[in-house]
């Protein structure tokens, strides 16, 4: 006796062993034994072999004609042996029968199941409906390899290319045109920017990081949407009290948003006044300029281009250039002789700038004597310094001198741009100079609003962690007992919203946030999530340029210093490599030769090789 039967949703036949009530033990025609449950069975007969009848139901299935069946089935749910019955003419064979029910088993779009063995037709709409479903994914099936095989010519098809985006960054796994591009990348065992590059699709292996970037952050792109017009600055200079000073700026050759500035005027008695004078666009709060910030929350720095927070207009109207008369928040300090403060306010006024110095170009003739060749505006300089260097006692923190690099693209030297990569000894007398004004005015202002009771987004460190807080505490690693960012509000938010509580503190408004405002705490956890993502862009495209400078200046060789196991630091640029052959002997710090090949700027990886130690000496055995 022999059995057909569902199992495992397939069709199957079987040699009956044995059988129970409830259940059956079947032989299939591979020798393989099943338990099937009773309710399970279909058509039990004797002849012929389970597995010659398999064979001719198969045959005779091909033959099947499923529209037709369609059409010769009653409205009315039926049965499979019915079915066949009526087809054949005659009371079928156990395979015709099987055959029969190979066939609406497998044809869900013409039959529905409604039990074991019983099915009923799909209505004419459904059925209609289904066979355009069918068409539409055999012509989507079509068109996926039809790309799919341009793809494998290392030719990237029109419709592909409109969405590299999408393919690259933020793949749309259902989309016809992911399919053909992931199944290409899967025949060519090429990585997705890999292939695009193949293509031609990628201008540029910078635009490649560069995009993947905006993609992440900027969706929507990086242009400003439609804001409004601007105040006139006349009508945000009106009733601001004029302070007659001549301020100046000290910045980075690139820089263009001036935030802070300088300014010294000498009083009787041996004192001194000076000014830290910063932009203040703090005045647009509540407008559509300010919300574009909130949602920004800083100014994306790097190598060669960056991304403001706000708007040029915005820039232009409060930045602190050269040549201008413009409203800044101001902290005057009144110096003795030596340089300790002695007194201080704040206020908002109206100054004047008188020059944007560049760090490049300064020298330290303000750490000397004055003489009459000093440039102009060394006479300030010296005095901030004095201040500098007696707020660098106060605070007890002296820097330790590092190298940092600069980064400079001359995007018009070359299609690609050519790098210039710059060292800088940070530490030196200006750099002081400038970090201890911002120190003195980020932890006066921040003492000040502790004080008032006014909120602000504080920086606090303990322990070595540093943190944000709308809870003042102390910045152990700086020396303070407050500290908060105010100094750069056209480039980052939390300067801009210190900054409007800082106005109404000067103003005797009420502030803009509480110390448990749930905006200003979310403000905070915003900005810290942003502000650390733009920070590993901007690392990541530093070690991007890097890599094409090796590139760049042929170098196949260079000295590194080690800096943990496995793992060195070039001396000329800022680029960490692995060295998986670097002895392990070798303490940090230890200067080495090593070799470079096989740039890939896509994943921005280089190869290297350990050579040797740089002095000539022999390793340590030991």
């Amino acid at each position: 006796m022999y059995v057909f039967f569902e199992d495992d949703g397939q069709l199957k036949a079987g040699t009956l062993l044995s059988e129970l009530p409830a259940s059956l033990q079947v032989e299939l025609p591979s020798a393989r034994r099943l338990k099937v449950k009773s309710d399970r069975v279909m058509l039990r007969f004797a002849s012929p072999s389970a597995a010659d009848a398999l064979n001719e139901a198969q045959r005779l299935r091909a033959e099947l004609d499923l529209d037709f069946l369609w059409e010769a089935c009653a409205d009315a749910e039926f049965g499979f042996e019915d079915l066949a019955r009526d087809y054949f003419g005659a009371p079928p064979s156990p395979p015709q029968a099987m055959a029969i029910a190979q066939a609406l088993f497998g044809a869900p779009m013409y039959f529905y199941k409604k039990g074991r063995g019983r099915y009923k037709k799909a209505p004419p709409e459904a059925l209609a409906a289904a066979r355009a479903s069918l068409e539409r994914k055999a012509c989507e099936a079509a068109q996926v390899d039809a790309w799919r095989k341009d793809l494998c010519e290392k030719q990237m098809p029109e419709a592909l290319h409109k969405k590299l985006s999408m393919l690259l960054y933020a793949p749309d796994k259902a989309s016809l045109e992911y399919k053909a591009f992931a199944a290409a990348c899967e025949a060519l065992k090429m990585a997705p920017p890999v292939l695009a590059q193949a293509c031609g699709a990628l201008p540029s292996t910078h635009e490649y990081h560069f995009d993947r970037f905006l993609a992440q952050m900027f969706p929507r792109g990086t242009a400003f949407p439609p804001l409004g017009a601007l105040p006139e600055m006349s009508e945000l200079l009106s009733g601001l009290l004029f302070s007659d000073v001549q301020a100046i700026t000290i910045d980075d050759s690139t820089t263009t948003e001036f935030d802070d500035a300088f300014s010294v005027r000498p009083l009787s008695d041996g004192k001194t006044e000076i000014g830290v004078h910063i932009a203040c666009p703090a005045l647009l709060h509540d407008t559509p300029f300010d919300a574009i910030a909130r949602r920004r929350l800083s100014t994306v720095y790097m190598p060669g281009r960056k991304i403001t927070m706000l708007p040029d207009e915005v820039i232009e109207t409060f930045t602190l250039a050269a040549g201008t008369t413009t409203v800044a928040l101001s902290l005057y300090v009144t110096l003795d002789a030596e340089g300790a403060p002695l007194s201080q306010e704040t206020r908002l006024n109206r100054i004047s700038v008188a020059a944007n110095l560049r760090l490049n170009e300064i020298g330290e003739a303000f750490t000397r004597e004055a003489a009459a060749d000093d440039p102009p505006h060394t006479e300030t300089l010296r005095v901030l310094w004095r201040f500098a260097q007696h707020r660098t006692k106060v605070r007890g923190k002296i820097e330790i001198p590092r190298t940092e690099f600069s980064f400079y693209v001359d995007w018009d030297a070359a299609p690609d741009g050519i790098v210039s990569i710059v060292p800088r000894l940070r530490g030196a007398a200006l750099d002081r100079l400038i970090a201890e004004c911002a120190i003195f005015v980020n932890s006066s202002w921040g003492q000040w609003l502790a004080e008032k009771n006014i909120a602000a987004i504080y920086r606090v460190q303990s322990n070595g962690r540093v943190k944000m807080s709308t809870r003042p505490g102390e910045h152990q690693g700086l020396g303070v007992s407050h500290y908060l960012w105010a100094t750069s509000p056209l480039r980052r938010y939390s300067d801009l919203v210190n900054q409007r509580q800082l106005l109404a503190c000067v103003r005797n408004e009420t502030p803009a946030f509480k110390a448990n405002d749930s905006e200003l705490l979310a403000i905070v956890a915003d900005f810290e999530a942003v502000y650390r993502q733009y920070a590993d862009f901007q690392n990541d495209m530093e070690r991007y340029w890097c890599l094409r400078w090796l590139l760049q200046e042929n170098v196949d060789n260079a000295v590194a210093v080690v800096t943990r196991e496995n793992n060195a630091r070039l001396r000329d640029i800022p680029l960490n490599i692995t060295l998986l052959d670097l002895p392990n002997t070798l303490a940090p710090g230890t200067p080495i030769r090593v070799a470079l090949a096989h740039v890939d700027l896509l994943f921005s990886t280089v190869e290297a090789r350990y050579l040797g130690q740089e002095s000539g000496e022999q390793e340590s055995d030991s």
